[in-house]
């Protein structure tokens, strides 16, 4: 849909994806192609080392100065992924939180390592219930953030998202296809990026032995497709828990939608997408 409107429209495509950001991640996240990006600009596409701990806050400050930049050249821009974070930040803004100190951040690391992530979804409950009751006990990486946060500051990560300013909202538009063909494509989707190397290229990433609480080394797929690598499990039963896993992230997407994006224009299908967005891009301001 974001291809054929950049097309049709003289627009910019630009990520909003959590895990497409990642050089690394070329194939295993299904990030366009070199063909693809061809046909029209495309902007915050792997651009990130795998070795980074990428974050929202990040991305909404490089995507500013590349909305800015596409907007001064007189073209729209097209901002298009499935981290629904990325978009909430976008239309809501993000308030500036102070750094983290790096060693109370390794201490919160070292305790999920040594305790696992429920242990600090009761930590920050007894610090912080409303954050806590807002973030799923298995989110580990977020608990760390959450805890790190109130630890340097005194404050909730919360109370600062509360304060935060927010920006113009763009046109909005969300995409979410009938579970059952959304769930066949997931399936026929993985297996096109086995076929076309993706094993090869999480070999790679392994072989760098990066931390793997890193948010790339998260990604779908590739614990999965090192595990076969390793020995642990046949690339069939890699491939089926990989399935399995992106369904369940397609389910928490679908849950985000309903939650945080109740207002949104929802399309079914691609065709009825590209006819709403069409009537959006042409309404007023």
């Amino acid at each position: 849909m974001a291809l054929a409107l950049a097309q049709e429209l003289g627009g910019v495509v630009v990520n909003a994806d959590a895990m497409q950001v990642y050089r690394d991640l070329d194939i295993i996240t299904a990030r366009p192609d070199a063909e693809t990006e061809a046909q029209v600009p495309h902007r915050l596409y792997g651009h990130v080392n795998a070795a980074v701990r990428y974050s929202a806050g990040r991305w909404l400050g490089e995507a500013r100065t590349v909305l800015q930049d596409i907007a001064d050249e007189g073209r729209p821009a097209i901002v298009t992924g499935g981290t629904g974070l990325y978009f909430k930040v976008l239309t809501e803004g993000l308030a500036d939180i102070p750094a983290v100190d790096p060693g109370i951040e390794q201490h919160w690391r070292t305790r999920l390592a040594e305790e696992g992530p429920a242990a600090l979804h009761e930590a920050l409950e007894r610090g912080d219930r409303q954050g806590a009751a807002a973030l799923r006990p298995s989110d580990s990486q977020r608990l760390v953030r959450a805890l790190a946060v109130l630890q340097t500051t005194g404050r909730s990560l919360h109370s600062f998202h509360s304060e935060g300013p927010a920006n113009a909202t763009p046109r909005r538009l969300v995409v979410m296809p009938e579970r059952a063909p959304l769930y066949e494509r997931i399936e026929a989707r993985f297996d096109a990026m086995v076929a076309k190397g993706a094993l090869a290229e999480v070999e790679a990433l392994v072989a760098r032995r990066l931390d793997p609480g890193l948010p790339a080394m998260r990604a779908i797929g590739v614990a999965e497709l090192s595990r076969h690598l390793a020995g642990e499990l046949s690339l069939a039963d890699a491939i089926e828990q990989a399935r399995t896993r992106s369904r369940r992230y397609a389910k928490r997407q679908m849950t985000w939608i309903r939650g945080q994006m109740a207002d949104w224009p929802v399309a079914k299908d691609i065709d009825a997408a590209i006819a709403m967005a069409r009537q959006l891009a042409a309404g007023p301001l």
